[in-house]
């Protein structure tokens, strides 16, 4: 098993920056893809950014790319997801998630546990 602690949601005006990490605790979090979705219209739960093994590959969703950058620190047991140039549409509840994937994987099905969420508000 895996557990998983979203942190650093919040209030931030549109254009502005929020950093969330997600602690993971359990097993060995160097072997596991990890990832972060929100909920979406019409889908539980969209794609927003995942990063593989050892960071061996990262993925973004059209929407974030370029304005979101997801990193993780192995010796730490957490991952980031750096939000830049916030958008009113970025509002949502963000979860963390983490795969026995070895690359970034973007199907919610590939992914084995979840965080409760964090949820980031973004004001116009």
């Amino acid at each position: 098993q895996v557990q998983l602690v979203e942190s650093g949601g919040g209030y931030v005006q549109a254009g502005g920056s929020l950093r969330l990490s997600c602690a993971a605790s359990g097993r060995t979090f160097s072997n596991y893809a990890m990832g972060w979705f929100r909920p979406a219209p019409g889908k539980e739960r969209e794609f927003v950014a995942s990063i593989g093994w050892k960071g061996v590959n990262s993925r973004y969703a059209d929407s974030v790319k370029g304005r979101f950058t997801i990193s993780r620190d192995d010796a730490k047991n957490t991952e980031y997801l750096q939000m830049d140039s916030l958008k009113p549409e970025d509002t949502a509840m963000y979860y963390c998630a983490a795969s026995n994937f070895i690359v970034a994987a973007v199907s919610i099905g590939n992914y084995n546990y979840w965080g409760q969420g964090t949820h980031v508000t973004v004001s116009s």
